[in-house]
Protein backbone atom coordinates (compact mmCIF):
# COMPACT_ATOMS: atom_id res chain seq x y z
CA UNK A 1 0.00 0.00 0.00
CA UNK A 2 1.31 3.65 -1.26
CA UNK A 3 1.56 6.50 1.59
CA UNK A 4 0.17 9.72 0.85
CA UNK A 5 2.75 12.42 1.54
CA UNK A 6 1.75 15.15 3.95
CA UNK A 7 3.25 18.65 3.17
CA UNK A 8 3.37 21.13 4.91
CA UNK A 9 5.47 24.73 3.36
CA UNK A 10 3.45 27.21 3.36
CA UNK A 11 1.18 29.57 5.69
CA UNK A 12 -2.02 31.79 6.11
CA UNK A 13 -2.65 34.65 7.79
CA UNK A 14 -6.05 36.32 8.51
CA UNK A 15 -5.92 39.96 9.15
CA UNK A 16 -8.78 41.91 11.19
CA UNK A 17 -9.42 45.53 12.56
CA UNK A 18 -12.05 46.61 14.38
CA UNK A 19 -14.39 49.54 12.89
CA UNK A 20 -17.50 51.24 15.14
CA UNK A 21 -17.16 48.08 16.89
CA UNK A 22 -17.32 45.45 14.31
CA UNK A 23 -14.21 43.19 13.37
CA UNK A 24 -13.55 43.53 9.85
CA UNK A 25 -11.19 40.98 7.61
CA UNK A 26 -8.66 41.79 5.36
CA UNK A 27 -9.54 39.96 1.71
CA UNK A 28 -6.73 40.20 -1.16
CA UNK A 29 -7.92 39.58 -4.87
CA UNK A 30 -5.38 37.30 -6.96
CA UNK A 31 -3.78 38.68 -10.21
CA UNK A 32 -2.28 35.27 -10.65
CA UNK A 33 -2.52 32.18 -9.39
CA UNK A 34 -6.37 31.85 -8.85
CA UNK A 35 -6.79 34.62 -10.45
CA UNK A 36 -9.76 37.08 -9.54
CA UNK A 37 -10.35 34.81 -6.13
CA UNK A 38 -10.45 36.56 -3.05
CA UNK A 39 -8.16 35.04 -0.39
CA UNK A 40 -6.01 35.91 2.89
CA UNK A 41 -2.72 36.16 2.28
CA UNK A 42 -0.51 33.23 1.95
CA UNK A 43 3.07 32.22 1.42
CA UNK A 44 5.96 30.30 1.14
CA UNK A 45 7.69 29.38 4.45
CA UNK A 46 11.64 30.18 3.44
CA UNK A 47 14.92 28.73 4.48
CA UNK A 48 15.71 29.36 8.26
CA UNK A 49 12.23 30.98 8.72
CA UNK A 50 10.04 29.52 11.37
CA UNK A 51 5.85 29.35 10.04
CA UNK A 52 5.21 32.57 12.01
CA UNK A 53 8.44 34.53 10.46
CA UNK A 54 6.98 33.72 7.15
CA UNK A 55 3.26 35.08 7.90
CA UNK A 56 5.00 38.23 9.19
CA UNK A 57 6.81 38.43 6.21
CA UNK A 58 4.23 37.50 3.94
CA UNK A 59 2.27 40.21 5.39
CA UNK A 60 4.81 42.94 4.54
CA UNK A 61 5.46 42.27 1.46
CA UNK A 62 1.75 41.44 0.17
CA UNK A 63 0.48 44.38 2.24
CA UNK A 64 2.84 46.53 3.28
CA UNK A 65 1.17 46.42 6.83
CA UNK A 66 2.73 45.39 10.36
CA UNK A 67 0.43 43.91 13.31
CA UNK A 68 -0.24 44.96 16.60
CA UNK A 69 -1.07 41.85 18.14
CA UNK A 70 -0.12 38.89 16.10
CA UNK A 71 -0.98 35.15 17.20
CA UNK A 72 -1.04 31.28 16.39
CA UNK A 73 -4.91 30.82 14.86
CA UNK A 74 -4.56 27.32 16.34
CA UNK A 75 -5.90 25.94 13.27
CA UNK A 76 -4.60 24.54 10.29
CA UNK A 77 -6.12 25.19 6.85
CA UNK A 78 -5.77 21.15 5.07
CA UNK A 79 -6.49 19.97 1.47
CA UNK A 80 -5.29 17.60 -1.12
CA UNK A 81 -3.60 18.58 -4.36
CA UNK A 82 -4.12 15.94 -7.02
CA UNK A 83 -0.37 17.37 -8.64
CA UNK A 84 1.47 16.64 -5.67
CA UNK A 85 -0.27 13.69 -4.85
CA UNK A 86 -0.07 14.81 -1.38
CA UNK A 87 -2.23 16.14 1.39
CA UNK A 88 -1.07 20.21 2.47
CA UNK A 89 -1.34 21.18 6.14
CA UNK A 90 -1.25 25.25 6.19
CA UNK A 91 -0.64 26.95 9.89
CA UNK A 92 -3.17 29.96 9.84
CA UNK A 93 -2.56 33.04 12.22
CA UNK A 94 -3.87 35.94 12.98
CA UNK A 95 -2.74 39.86 13.11
CA UNK A 96 -4.75 42.66 14.49
CA UNK A 97 -4.29 45.78 12.88
CA UNK A 98 -5.31 49.56 13.23
CA UNK A 99 -8.46 50.68 11.61
CA UNK A 100 -6.75 53.05 9.43
CA UNK A 101 -4.09 51.50 7.96
CA UNK A 102 -2.87 52.19 4.18
CA UNK A 103 -2.75 48.96 2.36
CA UNK A 104 0.17 48.94 -0.39
CA UNK A 105 -0.56 45.78 -2.35
CA UNK A 106 2.28 43.83 -4.28
CA UNK A 107 1.63 42.36 -7.86
CA UNK A 108 0.19 39.47 -6.69
CA UNK A 109 -3.04 40.91 -5.96
CA UNK A 110 -4.74 43.25 -8.18
CA UNK A 111 -7.08 44.66 -5.26
CA UNK A 112 -8.04 44.40 -1.76
CA UNK A 113 -11.70 44.87 0.36
CA UNK A 114 -12.07 45.34 4.50
CA UNK A 115 -15.80 43.40 5.12
CA UNK A 116 -17.17 41.69 7.57
CA UNK A 117 -16.14 37.77 8.40
CA UNK A 118 -19.60 36.72 7.70
CA UNK A 119 -19.68 38.34 4.12
CA UNK A 120 -15.60 37.02 3.90
CA UNK A 121 -17.34 33.82 4.06
CA UNK A 122 -19.32 34.33 0.89
CA UNK A 123 -16.55 35.70 -1.20
CA UNK A 124 -13.82 33.32 -0.53
CA UNK A 125 -13.48 29.72 -3.11
CA UNK A 126 -12.76 26.97 -0.54
CA UNK A 127 -14.40 25.31 1.67
CA UNK A 128 -11.11 25.38 4.17
CA UNK A 129 -11.17 28.89 3.98
CA UNK A 130 -14.32 29.40 5.40
CA UNK A 131 -13.69 26.85 8.05
CA UNK A 132 -10.55 29.26 9.09
CA UNK A 133 -12.82 32.19 8.79
CA UNK A 134 -15.62 30.43 11.07
CA UNK A 135 -12.83 29.76 13.67
CA UNK A 136 -11.38 33.08 13.47
CA UNK A 137 -14.49 34.99 14.40
CA UNK A 138 -15.54 32.29 17.01
CA UNK A 139 -12.02 32.65 19.03
CA UNK A 140 -11.01 35.82 18.32
CA UNK A 141 -13.93 37.95 17.68
CA UNK A 142 -16.44 36.62 19.82
CA UNK A 143 -14.29 35.61 22.14
CA UNK A 144 -11.09 36.90 23.35
CA UNK A 145 -7.95 35.34 21.85
CA UNK A 146 -6.28 33.09 24.24
CA UNK A 147 -3.43 35.30 25.01
CA UNK A 148 -1.24 31.40 25.26
CA UNK A 149 -1.53 31.60 21.55
CA UNK A 150 0.05 35.22 21.55
CA UNK A 151 3.48 35.61 19.38
CA UNK A 152 6.23 38.40 20.43
CA UNK A 153 8.02 39.28 17.24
Amino acid sequence: MADLPIHSFSVSLVILREVAGEAEVLLLQRSATLMGEWCQITGTIEAEETAWQAALREMREETGLTPLRFYSADICEQFYEPHRNAITLVPVFVAFVDYDVEIVLNPEHSGYKWVSLDWAEDMVAFGGQRRVLRHVKQEFVVRDPNEALRIAF
